[in-house]
């Protein structure tokens, strides 16, 4: 028995460094010289902290308005996100309408669809309305989710349907029943899946690149590459320094958070 649990603790610590290893490297190369981060065998340790790495960072790009368009984007985006997936999974729990199956067996499909799929149809479509280079360019493409819809759907299965019933019994819309019944009783779901639709948005790299064009537009994953010298030397110190920009406001609303997230996928979502 103690054997066993031993052997436990130590797969535990084998995936705690897999998993914690790599962001210690990233801390650690951006308070380094740049001639430490090229050293073999690696420096764990900066022997001179170098904290300009984080100042050169920050003066090389605009970081003020990246920082600015992806908080933009991505509250936006994750708000508008969350809403259409609590609406589309209450329809599918509590609306009767035509085809409910039919449309349900769509929604698992979608997920099954790679996002790069779409990435030419919603490019043509955010152009023709004028939206390149644009926060609803950025933004409107992405509030559709397929993983955030079923996930709710599944979760609202689990919930007392009397209660529901009983609001529209006394009167109550649906929009109400939503609002005053089923939201309080799906909180840690809800914040499982602005999470995981924050986080997403926050790291987004590809779309918008694709749909963006100046400076100013960018968000922080696409403004990375203006500090990487594609020609000649770079300075991977102040690269490491501005990845940090990127994962810190993540990591910090992780820990934050992770209650709430355990809270909801541990939620008897199963009923089918």
């Amino acid at each position: 028995m103690r054997l066993a649990r031993t052997a436990q603790y130590a797969l535990l610590v084998v995936v705690g460094v897999i998993m914690v290893g790599p962001l210690y490297w990233l801390l650690s190369s951006s308070l380094k010289d740049p001639s430490q981060i090229y050293t073999w065998p690696p420096a764990w340790i900066p022997t001179d902290i170098r904290v300009a790495n984080y100042a050169d960072a920050w003066n090389s790009a605009p970081f003020a308005d990246f920082y600015l368009n992806s908080v933009v984007t991505t509250l936006a985006g994750t708000a508008l996100e969350v809403a259409n997936a609590v609406l589309t999974a209450y329809a599918f729990v509590h609306l009767r309408f035509p085809a409910k199956r039919v449309l349900f067996a769509a929604l698992l499909g979608a997920m099954m669809v790679p996002g790069h799929v779409t990435l030419l149809p919603n490019y043509l479509t955010v152009s023709e309305l004028g939206w390149i280079n644009t926060y609803q360019g950025i933004v409107i493409p992405g509030v559709a989710s397929a993983f955030g819809a079923f996930l709710l759907r599944q979760h609202m299965l689990t919930l007392p349907g009397e209660l529901v019933e009983a609001a529209r019994m006394d009167g109550a819309g649906h929009l109400r029943a939503l609002w005053s019944v089923v939201l309080p009783m799906s909180r840690p779901m809800l914040v499982t899946v602005g999470i995981v639709s924050l986080v997403s948005k926050w790291n987004d790299f590809i779309w918008p690149l694709i749909v963006t064009n100046t400076a100013s537009m960018r968000t922080l994953p696409v403004g990375l590459l203006l500090l990487k010298n594609q020609e000649g030397y770079t300075n991977w110190g102040a690269v490491m320094a501005a990845t940090m920009f990127v994962v810190a406001p993540v990591l910090v609303l992780f820990f934050l958070a992770q209650r709430h997230i355990v809270a909801g996928l541990t939620q008897g979502a199963v009923k089918g």
